[in-house]
């Protein structure tokens, strides 16, 4: 999530809608051109060309095509709802489930080919292909979405209704030509996708969040508070999980600022990573726990499962929405506290959105050193107002200044993590509770991202300093974990060459 992801590359499929006009060209590789009106386009380059490579050329350059180019005609679906009807009735769906997801496809495959050859529908090889992949993807994948979710550049996908469907690539949102048949299908997708996790989402629940197998967050929102049809949104998780090494490669962090969130991890310091929506929080924390010793007991606490610990003892737990008479709820606040029974050495809470931040304040607090949290807000300053207000929305009557005491000797690092306007993700500041004065929480940075202008390419170019700090407070806890020289070394390294990034 933090690197610049790869670019466009979401139109496998060219021309799905030449369904309409199939019988008249069956003699020939492509429609004829007087199928739809927008068809001559596309048919002309194919048709001079016989079956010559050459039909990729008019892909790239021609821009609004490109959306068109995904739709499905009327006749299509038709096709496909009969051939689809057919094939419910000729396969056995308790052996189908028994398969692996090749096999299975395979099985598909072949009977929707005896289907399509017994019904007489003509079609080209490349429509008959087409038809293929969208029918399996309907029977054992999330249909329309499958080729979206198969690709590892993609960071969102945003569905605004059937017929409009959003990605986030490299940091920019843009339009894709891939449609559901109508609202009825988008939302049959969107309750497989929650029923996975045990969750419903309907009139009565119209609100939903859930994940993929894959950790993937979901979230749906359905008619009648969605006026334009169900609204789904997934944030895609690399296959690849990311490191500290990559972040470096991707800019968002220095060599130097790498080593210094290694050791922090490593010296066991209450970390609270801050940041805005869409700015890497859960990647970077994810990162972060891969310098967590493999002895130690680490428990996690999510909305919806989605850190990925290597560690071989870690206790994953998981919030849990009220049943249909609105009973059984489980917040995040009841899994906090229950961790404090289970005998954690860390408790790692996915994001802290409410009156739960006071149970892990006092979870940090207690003896649960390197303690780990995510939070919304656009600074460290405004990190340590949320937790205030947060503890306040709970109901707990404490003085402002026990509050804060509380927060001082909690929290010893926020790492601020920003997504900047040109769609790079950095961490711009590292930054310590030191302590009050009077009422006032003050803090120190260590470690800070200077934007210095942008590139030719309207990049925004910028470095990573040390603020020339040698001691900071974090340094007695280093030497107690013998990494005061480490720590001294990446500071001086990082006041000195100050490398550009970006």
């Amino acid at each position: 999530m933090f690197g610049r992801r790869g670019n466009n590359g979401d139109q496998p499929r060219k021309a799905p809608s030449q369904m309409s006009g199939a019988p008249e060209a069956a003699p020939s590789v492509t429609p004829s051109p007087t199928v739809a009106p927008p068809k001559p386009a596309y048919a002309a380059p194919q048709a001079s060309p016989a079956k010559v490579e050459p039909v990729k050329k008019p892909e790239p350059t021609p821009e609004p095509p490109k959306q068109n180019s995904s739709r499905r005609s009327p006749e299509y679906y038709a096709t496909k709802s009969s051939i689809f009807n057919a094939l419910v009735e000729a396969i056995d769906l308790s052996q189908l489930s028994r398969l692996g997801p090749e096999d299975a496809r395979d099985e598909i495959r072949d009977v929707v080919n005896d289907i399509i050859a017994l019904k007489n529908v003509v079609m080209s090889i490349s429509e008959q292909e087409d038809l293929l992949d969208d029918i399996c993807n309907d029977v054992l994948g999330y249909g329309p979405l499958e080729p979206l979710l198969a690709r590892d550049d993609i960071a969102d996908i945003m569905v605004n209704g059937a017929e409009t469907v959003f990605i986030e690539t490299n940091g920019m949102v843009e339009k894709t030509g891939i449609q559901f048949r109508d609202n009825k299908q988008l939302m049959n997708i969107c309750q497989r996708i929650v029923s996975q996790v045990g969750r419903r989402v309907d009139e009565s629940s119209p609100i939903c969040d859930a994940r993929l197998p894959d950790g993937s967050r979901v979230n749906v929102i359905a008619p009648p508070l969605s006026l334009d049809g169900p609204s789904l949104t997934i944030r895609k998780f690399k296959k690849d999980k990311l490191t500290l090494d990559q972040l470096v490669q991707f800019g968002s962090i220095s060599p130097e600022g790498a080593r210094l969130l290694e050791i922090i991890g490593r010296v066991r310091c209450n970390v609270i990573i801050s940041g805005g929506t869409g700015s890497g929080k859960t990647t970077l924390l994810n990162c972060l726990t891969r310098y967590i010793d493999s002895t130690e007991r680490i428990i996690t606490c999510e909305d919806s499962a989605e850190l990925q610990l290597q560690q071989p003892h870690v206790v994953r737990l998981e919030t849990r929405p009220p049943n249909l008479e609105g009973e059984g709820q489980i917040t995040m606040t009841d899994l906090v506290k229950n961790c404090l029974r289970m005998r954690p050495e860390r408790i790692i809470v996915g994001e802290v959105r409410g009156p739960e931040v006071f149970d892990l304040l006092q979870a940090m607090n207690t003896g649960h050193d390197g303690s780990m949290g995510t939070i919304h807000s656009n600074s460290p300053r405004e990190c340590l107002k949320r937790m205030e207000s947060m503890i306040a929305m709970g109901g707990y009557t404490l003085p402002a200044r026990t509050v804060r005491e509380m927060i001082v000797g909690s929290v010893d690092v926020i790492v601020q993590a920003a997504r900047l306007r040109d769609g790079s993700r950095r961490i711009t500041h590292v930054t310590e509770v030191v302590g009050m004065e009077g009422d006032v929480i003050t803090t120190q940075d260590i470690f800070v991202y200077d934007i210095l202008g942008e590139d030719a390419n309207g990049r925004i170019a910028g470095r990573h300093r040390s603020t020339g700090i040698g001691r900071p407070q974090l340094w007695e806890r280093a030497r107690y974990f013998n990494e005061e020289q480490r720590l001294a070394q990446c500071l001086d390294a990082s006041d000195v060459g100050e490398a550009m990034n970006g």
